[in-house]
């Protein structure tokens, strides 16, 4: 395991009803191919060495003791596979039969888990056969050997502190109070179900849906392997379907009546960085008389093969990214309906560049005073042209406004620059910092003087990936009255105004937002170069796809800048060479350091997901801690590349 992924399968073999011996040579043979492909824990179905649909064959104690000794020969064949492995089978202790799942390692075996809720309806198999398991822990003697018997068992494995496994079985997770409850409180990363579910009607999804919130109620990793073809289907048809879920997302899957391994990784890092930030499973709450079964795995590198989204802050399904979107303006346009009201503001001032930012500003003022049932006429969109404007961006501006029924106002600010540069003494061509800034302050001083004129608060533009790059003029773009789009990222506002686009009655209201939307992104503080945008914002500071993935991994997550790039090399596979995502990501590194004290004082603004630089909360920094630690792992990385 590398920086917290392990690989993990869910196995559904082919079997024979009762016939322990071609069971367990397909087991054996499945669990090769796994270690095979580099898996370091694997899962297979309730009672998949006898089959699961034996019935009253259970009793026989023919099958009991065969289905012991294939376990015994399954352990065996292992020994030198460095896997952890979960097989199910009947077992008898004492006076009673159990349904169990044998946790074993290297050929020994580490522990049994005993099912706790067998069914009392006839349809199932199970009907008068097993016992439920017994409250607590004991010891019993199995081939020759002290084993731990009982459900609350821990799996941990020294070399990677963030595995500890536990396993619960089929029927155990669909109680109103499942054990793996018990289990991740206890400290279980990863629950293991060994299953046997029937296909019904409608169950498939309901599965899908219980397993996914289970491992985001949990926040873990849950595995689940379910008996499929093989089965007697004398009354009931089992279809596997293995699924692995980690913290809400089904990260693999398979169809029905699929046999084979289901294999992905799960991120044990990501999960414990999460439950860090919770108080839920702190060790004053662990749950007692756990014991705690240790094993040791060979960490090794794993090849990625989970999903990982070029755009986490997008849903990739299109209904999905559409209520996204929706959400968000009725969050965005609620906050500031809010802001107003308190506020007993007559307008709402927005400075409107012609660019994807304002022009989002706008909408949701538009949305706002929709709300607070008052005419749009009580927002005054301010265009303020200087020496960077092209007549596109400006043209697009004054259309925009005049289709959403706002209240214009242009107002040149080249002059009023100009005697500003005379003022300070900045020589007339010099195109430096003071050139651009100037020209960002300006506007946000005609934009508070226009809301003091006409009683009204000034919304604000700035995105989150502005601000995370700290790509805004200090006490110039950077300030507001509130600030709408604080917390939305570059990428996805794109998708929000094609949202708006899309879905407007207004066909050239739509065509002014595709322009808006095919505009180049910029400040337009440098002269235009043949009426050109000539100064573009992601040939400066790099593509916002890759800036808002370091963001989301970097700051949600807490992850390295080491594996951020592991993570950017794989989702960006063929679009970006390996140095230019380093070169891009010790930009983000630098640049967020840096620009922390732009953070520090930001304006008010809603929340609208789980990322937020906010200082009131969401993201506390000092704006002068160093990045050092930080760029000096990516150096590392760039000299591995050379």
């Amino acid at each position: 395991m590398q920086q917290g992924f392990l690989k993990t399968a869910a196995a559904t073999p082919k079997v024979r009803v009762a016939d322990c011996t071609y069971n367990g040579e397909q087991i054996i043979a499945m669990i090769r191919e796994a270690s095979h492909q580099g898996v370091k824990l694997l899962v297979f179905p309730e009672l998949s060495i006898t089959s699961y649909s034996c019935g009253d064959l259970f009793f026989q104690t023919a099958l009991q003791v065969r289905a012991r000794e294939t376990l015994r020969e399954i352990a065996s064949a292992t020994k030198l596979l460095d896997i952890l492995c979960v097989v199910g089978l009947p077992l008898a202790v004492d006076s009673e039969l159990y349904n169990c799942a044998a946790v074993f390692h290297k050929g020994k075996i580490l522990g049994i888990v005993p099912k706790s809720n067998t069914p009392n309806y006839g349809e199932f198999y199970e009907y008068r056969n097993f016992s439920p398991a017994l409250e607590g822990n004991q010891t019993i003697e199995l081939f020759g050997k002290p084993v731990p018997f009982g459900t609350k068992l821990l799996f941990a494995c020294p070399q990677m502190p963030q595995l500890k496994a536990a396993v619960e079985i089929c029927e155990d997770l669909w109680v109103p109070c499942p054990p793996s409850i018990s289990h991740a409180l206890a400290g279980a990363t990863v629950i293991l179900n060994p299953s046997a579910s029937d296909e019904l009607i409608g169950k498939r999804d309901y599965r899908r849906q219980l397993i996914a919130s289970q491992s985001a109620q949990l926040v873990c990793g849950y595995v689940y392997a379910n008996a499929g073809t093989g089965e007697s289907t004398t009354d009931m048809v089992f279809a596997g379907g293995n699924l692995i879920a980690e913290n809400g997302t089904v990260l693999a899957e398979e169809p029905a009546y699929h046999t084979g391994l289901t294999v992905t990784e799960l991120d044990l890092e990501r999960l414990s960085g999460e439950r860090r930030r919770m108080t839920t499973f702190s060790s004053s709450r662990r749950e007692e008389g756990y014991e705690v079964v240790s094993f040791d795995l060979e960490p090794e590198k794993t090849a990625l093969s989970r999903p990982v989204d070029k755009y986490p802050f997008i849903p990739s399904d299109q209904g999905k990214r559409e209520s996204r979107c929706e959400e968000i303006l009725s969050i965005q346009a609620n906050g500031l309906r809010k802001r107003i009201e308190h506020s007993r503001a007559k307008t709402a001032v927005v400075g409107i560049s012609g660019g994807l930012d304002s022009c989002l500003a706008l909408l949701v003022s538009a949305r706002t005073m929709d709300l607070l049932e008052r005419p749009r006429t009580d927002i005054i969109a301010v265009t303020m042209p200087c020496f960077g404007t092209t007549s596109r961006t400006k043209s697009n501006a004054e259309r925009l406004s005049e289709k959403l029924g706002v209240t214009l106002r242009i107002v040149d600010i080249a002059n009023a620059v100009k005697v500003h540069f005379e003022d300070i003494g900045q020589r007339d061509g010099k195109l430096d910092v003071v050139f651009e800034n100037a020209q960002a302050r300006e506007r946000t001083q005609v934009l508070m003087d226009i809301a003091n004129q006409s009683g009204g608060l000034v919304v604000g533009t700035g995105d989150l990936s502005e601000l995370a790059l700290g790509w805004a003029t200090y006490n110039g773009d950077h300030m507001s009255m509130y600030g709408v789009n604080g917390s939305v990222p570059k990428t996805l506002i794109r998708h929000i105004v094609r949202y708006a686009a899309d879905r407007s009655e207004d066909r050239k209201l739509a065509a002014i937002l595709g322009d808006i939307l095919d505009t180049p992104v910029s400040p337009e503080l440098l002269p235009a170069k043949d009426g050109e945008i000539s100064q573009k914002t992601e040939d400066l500071v790099g593509p916002y796809e890759l800036h808002d993935f370091f963001l989301y991994y970097a700051i949600r997550w807490g992850f390295s800048p080491a594996k951020v790039f592991r993570l950017a090399r794989y989702a960006f596979r063929g679009e970006y060479e390996d140095k230019a995502i380093l070169y891009w990501e010790r930009n983000f590194f630098r640049r967020f350091f840096a620009q922390q004290f732009k953070r520090s004082c930001l304006p008010d603004g809603p929340k609208v997901g789980s990322v937020s630089l906010s200082p009131r909360g969401d993201w506390r920094m000092p704006s002068d801690a160093s990045s050092q630690l930080w760029l000096d792992e990516i150096q590392a990385l760039e000299e591995k590349l050379d």
